[in-house]
């Protein structure tokens, strides 16, 4: 198998454990915290939270979570692409299965029950992860994030900050169901320490990073690199002290990226010199959008 191959398999993988790992935190904050304690959260997850509780339970969270979503994916295909749907799509089906899984297991159970403050944290702090862990794997736990990521692509506006404006009808609504103005406000704090963890994870996702790798095998190293999906520009450079002409390589990169392309160097060319420092911003093919209104 080619080293693109693999590559590109390893990090779709890992995309989809992720993802994994990100709907199953999400599913046991919700049910064991939120729910359980009938604290309406924001999104589409917050108005299945209505649903069941103004029919008493008869239409699970599980179900009225999946059918709302169908209609948001389709404007997710048109709009965000084939690839980041089909992660979505995924998300949608695994969140679905630990909602509905999570809530049997933890029927009966009340977990803080006497502290729902305490619920409302942890169980934002679970779910703001779990969002967070998606979207930084190219991928979605659908609701309002798709609508929160359709926003992100063309303006400069934090996912956290646009689920917040989102969300804020539906929390408000909870009263009309439950009658009860402390849950509206349990229903705030739950939305802003979930949106502010959320914005935590995907910032330090994409911290991005450079390199300048001096090495008399750019060549190979180079494809390697670029079976990463990353870009290499190759610069004549001069060594003062030698004379010596040589090829430097300029690569920018996802920090999460930085292991595997230090591995690749040093199985080509231990004795490379190589420089790597933290960029405060990239914008382009691969990597961030300019997210500015068009001059007219």
């Amino acid at each position: 198998m080619k080293a693109a191959q693999f590559y590109k398999i390893y990090f779709s993988i890992q995309d989809y454990l992720m993802i994994l790992f990100g709907t199953l935190l999400y599913g046991f904050g919700f049910n064991a915290f939120i729910l359980s304690n009938e604290i309406v959260t924001g999104g589409v997850s917050g108005i299945c939270a209505l649903i069941f509780f103004a029919t008493g339970g008869a239409i699970p969270v599980s179900v009225s979570y999946f059918v709302i979503n169908v209609v948001l994916l389709l404007a997710a295909l048109k709009i965000l692409g084939f690839k980041f749907s089909i992660k979505t799509i995924f998300a949608v089906f695994t969140l679905t299965f630990f909602l509905s899984l999570i809530q049997e297991l933890t029927a009966g159970m009340h977990l803080l029950q006497d502290q729902p403050f305490m619920a409302c944290v942890l169980g934002a702090s679970f779910c703001g992860s779990g969002i967070g862990i998606a979207f930084s794997s190219n991928g979605s736990t659908g609701g309002t994030d798709i609508i929160a990521a359709i926003i992100n692509k063309y303006r400069d506006i934090t996912l956290g900050r646009v689920m917040m404006i989102c969300d804020m009808i539906i929390i408000t609504s909870s009263y009309f169901v439950l009658k009860d103005w402390e849950k509206v406000v349990y229903g705030f704090v739950t939305l802003y320490v979930c949106s502010f963890v959320l914005d935590q994870i995907v910032n330090s996702a994409r911290q991005s990073v450079q390199f300048f790798i001096i090495s008399k095998k750019y060549q190979e190293i180079g494809k390697e690199i670029n079976a990463l999906h990353r870009g290499v520009t190759v610069i004549d450079a001069t060594g003062l002290y030698t004379g010596q002409e040589q090829k430097m390589m300029f690569v920018l990169a996802k920090k999460r990226q930085s292991t595997t392309i230090f591995r690749i160097i040093n199985d080509i060319d231990p004795t490379a010199f190589v420089s790597q420092s933290a960029v405060i911003g990239v914008y382009g093919e691969g990597f961030d959008h300019f997210k500015l209104k068009k001059s007219k």
